[in-house]
């Protein structure tokens, strides 16, 4: 375990690495605390508040350590509610984002960072938290059950290994767990002091499109119809 720096008096946990891109994963403690990424939720319990609000200040601490510019940041949802970084509108840039994901399990906070073209998910629970094996079909069927009946202390593994498949594919429980096959995924899992970590990368998809990519959109298109359209203001030469 290699810990990081301080930062706003917290500290945040380096976990790993593995094998592959550029990644970074670290865990908090979940506690009282506030993040400039953190959202409005309304009606939430103070579990809830503190469970989101440390999940986007491990965020913001992992970005810090990548170096990267966050008063420039914001962090949007797609679809599914899967979380992206995006430039804020009226920054301007277009430089490709890091890819990442946040997680919670009881005390914890964890969090991936992950280079750009490349989407990734990340899960952790308690490595002795032991699940029903009544439950194993909520996330396996057919020889995987068999499997895990027979073996049921690798429930947990493949429980957080499918959360982190169903993340880095931005899917969330819109991808059934039970139809995730393991070995077509890459996808990590291993211990760091008290939890089981799993985490998964893939290829990037399509990114979201922000208003500054509609408006780019809409200008081309305007200039493709009318070669006389121009953009920005006019100038005189002498003024110059």
């Amino acid at each position: 375990m290699t810990k990081g720096s301080a930062f706003r008096g917290e500290m945040m946990e380096v976990m790993g690495p593995i094998v592959g891109p550029r990644m970074l994963l670290a865990r908090m403690a979940i506690q009282d605390c506030k993040s400039i990424f953190s959202e409005e939720i309304p009606r939430a319990t103070k579990k809830r508040l503190a469970d989101h609000n440390s999940g986007r200040l491990l965020l913001e601490k992992c970005l810090d350590k990548w170096g990267l510019p966050l008063d420039s940041l914001e962090v949007l949802r797609t679809e599914h509610r899967a979380p992206y970084l995006s430039w804020i509108n009226g920054v301007w840039r277009n430089e490709p984002l890091p890819g990442i994901s946040i997680g919670h399990c009881q005390k914890w906070a964890v969090c991936a960072i992950i280079e750009p073209g490349y989407w990734i998910g990340i899960d952790a629970e308690q490595k002795e938290r032991e699940i029903q094996t009544n439950a194993f079909d909520m996330m396996a069927k057919g020889d995987e059950l068999n499997f895990l009946i027979e073996n049921s202390k690798m429930a947990i593994e493949t429980w957080t290994a499918k959360e982190a498949v169903q993340k880095s594919e931005k899917l969330g429980m819109h991808l059934n767990p039970r139809d995730i096959n393991l070995v077509e995924y890459n996808v990590e899992s291993f211990i760091h002091d008290d939890l089981m970590v799993s985490v998964s990368w893939r290829k990037a998809g399509s990114k979201p499109k922000t208003a500054e990519d509609d408006l780019l959109d809409a200008t081309a298109e305007a200039m493709r119809q009318n070669p006389e359209f121009t953009v920005g203001c006019k100038t005189v030469k002498n003024n110059l």
